[in-house]
């Protein structure tokens, strides 16, 4: 593979303004430092995880209980394992550590049993990511006696690999949803394979193994062929297996973009630079930024103008920022057009950050408006902290592998004894309908009820 190559510091840095004088920053390395340090605190007191009674590793939800869904949890830990590595501040790493481990499921998969009703195989693999990103940063590996980090990256990647996840529908390609009484499960979508591709990309790098690789590139081309990726490299949401995903949603979503951006990023480095991954990494490259970075601000096109966005889409932002900054690290060539992007947006970012409620600080969403717009959460601070940090990223050591540093112990068989949900949750047969039809419609409206149809959410 290509060597990475840190970028100065001082390319992000110049001409950085300090957009709200009093608190944020980003004028110098030190500023972006403290900057971030205020951010990744305030982005902590949406997290109750660690109060008496509470469960350690998610937000608070999922709705009615709270505004969260299980996967913004692990997002969000990926979010600080990646300002712990931009700035050197550890004051967070055990409570990432506990919440990492909370959440592994008793099949050490990400697939913990009280998250079923809305789990997505987009869900698990955002937990995968942030472990995966955990053993390239050489975050602390846990206990021996504890799933580690590379492992549990691999389990993600093996469940989803295995072929009760890929039918034959829409040519192949994971569905959004993983038991089939979950509603969505009819829906193959962007973010799910996206996932699995990024997943693919990265552990081909780390381990070497081409078996990771061989399976990214067909999920990029499963994309292509169904049409969700076309060929200016739009990106579009899904579609309904009932109609062979032909029924295209043609929303588009930031995050779609990045992570298939970083994963085209790692399949680049990982081939020694082709002029394949070459072409496809710049063509991505190119339209991410034509479409959600107008005036080199980011923008949440699908929903951002009329502030329809879900709490899920209120956090898109932040991952779009770290993943383009790390790919200008294990891609360095994409500096020169993607660094300029990041720091003109996180400065805009910053100038968001002056409201305030009950006592704390608070960031917006809406970038461009230059002011706080009123909107506020732990997305829209996890936006802004990962905007900023990246700032950090010429100062920051490449992604590891396990020949160059990595130290996260790795288990290629890891999730082979995971649960299918064959027994549970597969479809009635013929002869269980009449006994169990009414129960069945029962259950499913629950369901529906319960979780709503989020057909363009995590």
């Amino acid at each position: 593979m290509i060597s990475p190559i840190r970028h100065t510091a001082a390319f992000l840095l110049s001409g950085a303004a300090v957009a709200n004088a009093a608190t944020y920053s980003i004028a110098s390395a030190a500023d972006i430092k403290q900057t971030s340090s205020l951010l990744a605190w305030d982005l902590l007191q949406y997290y109750k995880g660690n109060l008496t009674g509470q469960t350690p590793g998610i937000l608070p939800g999922p709705p009615p209980a709270g505004d969260y869904y299980w996967w913004e949890g692990g997002a969000m830990w990926g979010t600080l394992i990646d300002y712990w590595k931009f700035t050197g501040d550890d004051s967070y790493n055990d409570l990432i550590t506990q919440a990492m481990l909370w959440q592994v499921g008793p099949d050490k998969d990400y697939m913990p049993p009280n998250v079923t009703a809305s789990l997505g195989n987009d869900d698990q693999g955002f937990w995968g990511m942030s472990a995966m990103l955990a053993a390239e940063n050489k975050f602390p590996d846990p206990p021996e006696d504890e799933p580690q980090w590379l492992a549990l990256a691999q389990a993600v990647f093996n469940t989803q690999a295995s072929p009760d996840r890929h039918d034959e529908t829409c040519n192949g390609g994971l569905r959004w949803q993983i038991p089939w009484s979950n509603n969505g499960y009819n829906y193959k979508n962007s973010i799910a394979n996206g996932c699995f591709f990024n997943l693919g990309a990265r552990l081909a790098r780390y381990t070497g193994n081409t078996t990771y690789a061989d399976w990214a590139e067909k999920t990029w081309d499963w994309m292509r062929g169904v049409g969700f990726m076309d060929e200016k490299y739009n990106i579009y949401d899904g579609g309904h297996v009932e109609h062979n995903c032909t029924d295209i949603n043609r929303a588009q979503f930031s995050y779609n973009n990045g992570v298939f951006l970083l994963g085209a990023a790692y399949m680049y480095n990982y081939t020694n630079g082709s002029d394949v991954w070459r072409e496809r990494l710049d063509g991505l490259t190119d339209a991410t930024i034509r479409v959600f970075f107008p005036d080199n601000i980011a923008y949440e096109v699908a929903c951002e103008e009329h502030m329809s966005c879900t709490t899920d889409m209120l956090s898109f932002k932040g991952y779009v920022a770290r993943w383009m900054a790390t790919a200008t690290q294990v891609a360095p060539f994409l500096a020169p057009k993607v660094l300029p992007v990041l720091q003109n947006s996180a400065k805009a970012a910053i100038a968001s950050c002056v409201g305030e409620k009950n006592g704390q600080r608070a960031c917006g969403f809406k970038w461009s408006t230059g002011t706080f717009d009123g909107s506020q959460g732990a997305g829209q601070t996890m936006n802004v902290l990962g905007a900023v940090s990246s700032l950090l990223i010429g100062q920051s050591r490449p992604p590891v592998t396990n020949s160059t540093g990595g130290t996260s112990k790795g288990d290629p068989n890891a999730g082979s004894q995971s649960d299918n949900f064959k027994d549970k949750y597969l479809p009635p047969t013929t002869g269980d309908k009449a006994g169990a039809g009414i129960l069945t419609v029962l259950i499913l409206v629950s369901v529906v009820g319960t979780f709503g149809w989020m057909s363009t959410g995590v």
